[in-house]
């Protein structure tokens, strides 16, 4: 077995993509992973902005808690709709393109690229961090942990998305099946306690207020509870990852990702007021995250309590695994229609979207690097990109029902048109809340991306015109061209590179750069090594061209010598032969002089339409 089939796994055959798709129980670990895990860390970032109110901070969690809920439940009914109109996938970039236009659909796409990116970098520094704060003594790795978590996911995703899910499924359910078990216990205790249950291990206490009650810190609350919707729209945009029928099989993936994340957020908000659960300062002695101190208090710290911190910590860090399945099909999407190079289209051995993969891990380990492990004060920034794309989506599906009509349409667009004034008022809290923190960066990535995005497509626009031509087949004027083959020194690489020359056209010029060093030596051996064999075997003798170069340059002769023969033949093209010796392995590439790929790269970059390049490669077997 080859290395690349033991870390990437045998390709598969077009044919084989059915084997490939996900039911509805693969699909919550792959799609879902991003959602639920928010549960972990959306109410307690609601809960730190309180902590100025007190104990009159906890009575207001599950109001917020309400108000997401409601949020949450009006945008699943929105992407559930959106499923069935689209599909093909792209969620919020196709629904926005097709019904906005151009220009929202490449602000949803841009919105949801930055938003994928955080989602997988804050995922994997997120359970690292929770790692770290159990066990302080892996605090001086952190970056490295961060890192081989990233290079584990990335190679899961690019061994398929079967083999993915499967992988992910055992962590994703071992935290459900423990988290239900703490809530279901929790509830259980507080009803039973008429709403005072005693903790098994005592929260701290919690601090005396230092601020006022105001509607704006609400609101900051709001919004950064709102972390808890980020991944919602990952099943519309992966429709076709699911098993016939897709549609079907998406909804319900869809469904319940949203039904078990609403359990779980009123879940942890009724039992943080019932227990007196507050946020602790993340930067002071003593941090207890919210969860940690609710299964405490639920069922102490034994074996099961280690358990549930365990698929927690291990969720939160796989967590960035929705980005690595969405982020390429979003880009497929957009490379689609021309707006990102066409790689990004393009299935790999494993029939996924490699090149998308491997783009979202460089930008990732980018940003982990950057900020060495550690990238709390990018979680806010979540909702501005998510919400962006929930409200152009849910916008766009507005006009969808208002274009095509149908039995039920006025009552979808209702739906749809309080989702979008919902999200984009969430879009606004959040940006002008966290704007000084960081959401400056945001709203300065995402019109930089969109005109990279034109530019690419302003790119093949112009490749397209340059290179169209709807007339028949031009035979008028044809001419042998001449060949060039440059030659620094004879061995096997240039004699296959010559006689390739020599069974084409009858006008070859052999081209030697002579620096100086081994001067008149292949001049010398010119007539016994090529002018003799040709003679004797009735071929026309190539002609020798000797290009002086006493500062030892060599590209730039031939260079030169190229373009003057291009002006003085108008009416031939000049067909230059590069005959390089190829490795058989990618390490070796640099052990060799890279004098041909510079010369290719030179005669490309002069943009002349009737100089061509010929490659003859040669390598170690060859004949």
């Amino acid at each position: 077995m080859s290395l690349n089939d033991l870390l990437f796994g045998k390709p598969l055959r077009s044919s084989d993509e059915g084997g490939e798709k996900l039911g509805a129980s693969a699909g919550i670990g792959i799609f879902g992973l991003d959602a639920l895990s928010s549960a972990a860390y959306g109410p307690e970032a609601a809960l730190t902005l309180l902590l100025p109110l007190g104990a009159a901070g906890i009575a207001t969690i599950l109001p917020i808690t309400t108000c997401i809920v409601i949020l949450l439940a009006i945008v699943y009914f929105s992407y559930r709709q959106t499923i069935e109109a689209y599909p093909s996938g792209g969620g919020s970039y196709t629904v926005a393109r097709e019904n906005l236009g151009t220009f929202p659909g490449l602000l949803a796409a841009s919105a949801l690229m930055i938003d994928y990116v955080l989602t997988a970098a804050v995922g994997i520094s997120a359970g690292v961090g929770a790692l770290v704060s159990a066990v302080p003594s892996l605090l001086p790795h952190t970056l490295l942990m961060c890192l081989a978590i990233l290079l584990v996911i990335t190679l899961i995703n690019l061994r398929g998305m079967k083999e993915t899910g499967a992988i992910f499924m055992f962590p994703t359910y071992l935290f459900i099946g423990s988290l239900f078990i703490t809530l279901g216990l929790g509830l259980a205790k507080t009803f039973a306690a008429g709403g005072h249950p005693a903790p098994v291990i005592a929260p701290p206490e919690l601090p005396m207020p230092t601020a006022a009650f105001t509607l704006w810190l609400l609101l900051r609350a709001f919004s950064s509870g709102c972390t808890a919707m980020t991944g919602v729209e990952a099943v519309s945009n992966g429709v076709k990852a699911f098993r016939d029928p897709a549609v079907k099989s998406a909804q319900r993936t869809l469904t319940a990702v949203i039904a078990i994340l609403i359990f779980m957020l009123l879940s942890i908000a009724f039992l943080a007021r019932a227990y007196h659960i507050g946020a602790t300062d993340p930067g002071a002695e003593g941090y207890q995250s919210v969860l940690s101190q609710l299964i405490a208090a639920v069922a102490g710290k034994g074996i099961f309590y280690y358990i549930t911190m365990g698929s927690i910590l291990l969720v939160l860090a796989l967590s960035a695994n929705t980005a690595f399945a969405d982020f390429p099909r979003l880009c497929r999407a957009v490379a689609q229609d021309g707006f990102l190079p066409n790689g990004f289209a393009s299935r790999g051995r494993r029939l996924v979207y490699s090149q998308g993969i491997v783009v979202l891990a460089a930008l990732c380990g980018f940003l982990l690097i950057l900020f060495r492990g550690v990238t709390d004060r990018l979680i806010p920034l979540y909702a501005v990109g998510a919400f962006l794309a929930f409200t152009l989506s849910q916008t766009g599906m507005v006009a969808h029902w208002r274009r095509t009509g149908g039995p039920g349409s006025m009552r979808s667009m209702l739906v749809n048109g309080l989702g979008a004034v919902a999200t984009a008022i969430t879009v606004l809290v959040v940006t002008v809340s966290k704007f000084v923190e960081g959401a400056w960066v945001t709203a300065l990535l995402i019109p930089a991306i969109m005109i990279l995005m034109y530019s690419v497509r302003r790119h093949y626009d112009q490749v397209e015109t340059q290179t169209a031509n709807p007339f028949p087949l031009d035979l008028s004027n044809l001419r042998v061209p001449v060949f060039v083959v440059p030659i620094l020194r004879w061995n096997k690489i240039a004699q296959n590179g010559l006689r390739f020359a020599m069974n084409l056209c009858l006008d070859v010029r052999v081209l030697h750069v002579d620096c100086g060093e081994e001067t008149d030596s292949f001049c010398q051996k010119w007539k016994s090594l090529i002018e003799e064999p040709a003679k004797k075997a009735g071929r026309a003798v190539p002609q020798l061209v000797v290009l002086p170069s006493p500062y030892r340059f060599v590209l730039t002769p031939i260079l030169d010598y190229v373009l003057e023969l291009e002006r003085a033949n108008p009416d031939r093209q000049i067909a230059v032969l590069i005959s390089e010796f190829v490795e058989r392995h990618w390490y070796q590439y640099f052990l060799h002089n890279q004098r041909a790929e510079w010369l290719k790269a030179l005669l490309l970059l002069k943009g002349h339409q009737r100089i061509i390049i010929i490659n003859v490669p040669w390598s170690i077997g060859s004949s």
